[in-house]
């Protein structure tokens, strides 16, 4: 058997009123780019790290149109014995429409996807109680597609994501029970996850609350408290609750968070480096430098 762990996460689906860094018009339409690069001492999503508790990088292109359209890119460094046998990288496209007033009510629709490219695991599905050995070992990739809903008013902002593709992150009946066997000393929990048969995670739902305040011209406070349902896997449900600052100085936004997640199955959430056996759960402090082009 080989066994695998991964993370039942997603990156924050957030499409915020772009500021014109860039902007363009013509006697038709007119439109802004935002580039921004950010370094992290961790990559978390979702309160859980993506890069093995060590830092990383992303990039963001956001593309927003007079119209309301908004389009974004983003590139993230993760880890590739998290996401094995993949790149190094994780990638989100989205796209969306938003309306309403950016100082009181305001929406948002689109789909999302999220994919690392290369990555993919092998585990089995299937669990013969009669030989008691696992069986139908399935390849199985990380990648996820979601319709997304945004709701705010002001600096509040709501959004919920149904996943649409047939698993959450990979998280299915090979992966999730299996890593029940794998991280616990006691297999009870693995063999009764098996028990009930080959599942997805197909319907999942992530739900996400932010808040910002101005706390001076350059200062801004930052509140954050999400959750995720994944279907068929109660033990895969976690919360994860952040607060930080940011500073505006030198042309660049200097962040430290605090952040921290709930999760029921700690073992989920377990990755093997170098021969220890690491949590990427725990909760911890994430400074990060940005830059806006």
């Amino acid at each position: 058997m080989r066994a695998t762990t991964h993370h039942y996460l997603m990156a924050a689906l957030l499409w915020p009123v772009v500021s014109p860094s860039l902007a363009f018009a013509d006697e038709m339409a007119s439109y802004a780019i935002d580039v921004t690069a950010k370094a992290v001492s961790d990559v978390r999503t979702r309160g859980v790290s993506d890069s093995l508790n060590r830092p990383g990088a992303r990039v963001t292109i956001q593309v927003a149109h007079e119209s309301g359209l908004v389009a974004l890119a983003e590139f993230t460094t993760v880890n590739k014995k998290q996401f094995l046998e993949g790149d190094g990288v994780g990638v989100l496209l989205a796209g969306g429409y938003r309306f309403g007033d950016p100082e009181a009510w305001h929406y948002g629709v689109g789909l999302a996807a999220e994919m690392f490219p290369g990555a993919q695991f092998k585990a089995p599905n299937k669990f013969d109680f009669d030989t008691f050995t696992p069986t139908d070992e399935r390849t199985t990739n990380y990648n996820s597609q979601f319709a997304v809903l945004e709701i705010g008013y002001g600096a509040l902002e709501g959004r919920v994501a149904r996943v649409l593709s047939k698993t959450y992150r990979g998280a299915n009946t090979g992966g999730v029970c299996g890593a029940q066997l794998q991280f616990r000393d006691d297999p009870t929990k693995g063999l009764e996850c098996y028990a009930k048969g080959d599942r997805n995670s197909r319907g999942s739902m992530l739900y996400d609350l932010d808040y910002k305040y101005a706390l001076g011209i350059n200062t801004t406070l930052k509140l954050h408290a999400g959750y995720q349902q994944i279907v068929n896997f109660s033990e895969a449900n976690a919360a994860d609750y952040g607060i930080g600052l940011i500073h505006h100085l030198w042309g660049f936004d200097w962040g430290l968070d605090w952040v921290t997640a709930k999760t029921r199955a700690r073992e989920l959430y377990m990755a093997e480096d170098n021969g220890h056996v690491r949590a990427t759960d725990e909760n911890r402090w994430v400074a990060s430098i940005s830059r806006t082009f």
